[in-house]
């Protein structure tokens, strides 16, 4: 049995799917509302929180290997419920910036799960994805509305990956040998900024999409409202105030471990444009 947290959301979604196409076997999906998830059919639903770990005994009985994304709870508790339940294998998506910028608080976060995980005893396989493709599904409410999508560091271009390239990795690092002890760091085939995701949105949208450089500092007092003023230095530094030579790096990773050319960011954009309708 696989289990798969963060089942509704973007990885974990693509990951059951692919889990599903190549029969895996038995899978399941943890969702907070069960009554509420569409998975494959066969995948079996179960409602639980990671950052309760009473409400997991079901949803981890019987599995031999689980899916977790750092950061979507606190993950003591859920890995120590792992281990409790007899877990083997545990692929975790952390972070890129856990060896790009250590000094970061969130970066420190994740390095700490990682830690977490190795201390548990479990086999474990780490996921360092860099930028998210999905992140600007941030920007659909103002494309939707035909307004100006605003953005800084308009110029600086990072190697987005398409969140279904860390479903791949993830599959294959769950189904098959030689990923035990291994940290896979993951970016997309090419290196794509905030005015290029515009222009490929615009393509697949078929019009134009305004667009505008802000200053930091007018980004950041708009993103510390909802993220807090830590996390907005943190996304600001990495989307283009503190950007490194090992952040820019364009690696071949997904190709690597699972056999296919990474995803671009054009294809996610043709892929999501119905969000930005």
């Amino acid at each position: 049995m696989i289990l798969v947290t963060g089942a509704t959301g973007t990885t974990g979604s693509a990951l059951l799917k692919e889990l599903h196409a190549r029969g895996a076997g038995p899978l399941r999906g943890l969702t907070r509302q069960a009554a509420r998830a569409v998975f494959p059919g066969g995948v079996e639903v179960v409602e639980g929180d990671l950052g309760s770990p009473a409400s997991l005994d079901r949803a981890l009985a019987g599995v031999r290997s689980l899916f977790l994304l750092s950061g979507l709870a606190p993950a003591a508790g859920a890995l120590e419920a792992a281990r409790r339940a007899g877990v083997g294998h545990v692929v975790l998506v952390s972070s890129i910036t856990v060896q790009t910028h250590p000094h970061l608080g969130p970066a420190a976060g994740n390095l700490a799960v990682e830690e977490l995980l190795k201390d548990t005893g479990m086999a474990w396989t780490v996921l360092r994805p860099t930028q998210f493709a999905s992140n600007t599904l941030m920007w659909a409410s103002a494309v939707r509305g035909r307004g100006t999508v605003e953005a800084p560091y308009a110029e600086v271009a990072l190697p987005t990956i398409h969140p279904a390239d860390i479903a791949s990795v993830a599959r294959v690092a769950l189904t098959e040998p030689g990923h035990h002890g291994r940290v896979h760091a993951l970016t997309g085939p090419e290196r794509v900024s905030p005015r290029q995701q515009v222009a490929a949105l615009a393509e697949a949208l078929g019009r134009e999409i305004p667009f505008a450089e802000i200053s930091r500092e007018r980004a950041r007092a708009r993103m510390v409202a909802v993220f807090g003023p830590e996390a907005a230095d943190a996304v600001l530094d990495l989307t283009g105030g503190d950007v490194n030579d090992e952040l820019l790096a364009v690696r071949d990773t997904v190709t690597r471990v699972t056999g296919a050319p990474a995803r671009t960011f054009r294809q996610w954009a043709e892929e999501n444009a119905p969000a930005f309708r």
